[in-house]
């Protein structure tokens, strides 16, 4: 079993920045990536930024690329977000999950294998 813990969200003003963490503990060995996606209320949780534990590949969603930034620490087994020139577009729960094997496409939700609780990310106009 794999524990994913997030931190780090909160309330921004509009072109604030923030860092989110997610902490995995268990059996993290076998992760292959850790992604995060966020959920905006009624709407579908949707694919941002996401990392290969063993050469740091990365893939982000055109809507944030520029702006947020991801980033792992396999001695910790923590993979960070760190999110700049936030916008109001940007307040949802955001979500880490991980991939324990190889996936083809970083973005599908549905590959992952464990999601972490989320975290509130608020930014104010």
């Amino acid at each position: 079993q794999v524990q994913l813990v997030e931190s780090g969200g909160g309330l921004v003003q509009a072109g604030g920045s923030l860092r989110l963490s997610c902490a995995a503990s268990g059996r993290t060995f076998s992760s292959y990536a850790m992604g995060w996606f966020r959920q905006a209320p009624g709407k579908e949780r949707e694919f941002v930024s996401a990392v290969k534990w063993s050469d740091g590949l990365t893939r982000t969603a055109d809507s944030v690329k520029g702006r947020f930034t991801i980033s792992r620490d396999n001695s910790k087994n923590t993979v960070y977000l760190q999110m700049n020139s936030l916008k109001k577009e940007d307040t949802a729960v955001y979500y880490c999950a991980t991939a324990e094997s190889w996936i083809r496409d970083f973005s599908n939700r549905n590959l992952y294998d464990y999601w972490g609780q989320g975290t509130q990310v608020t930014v104010s106009s």
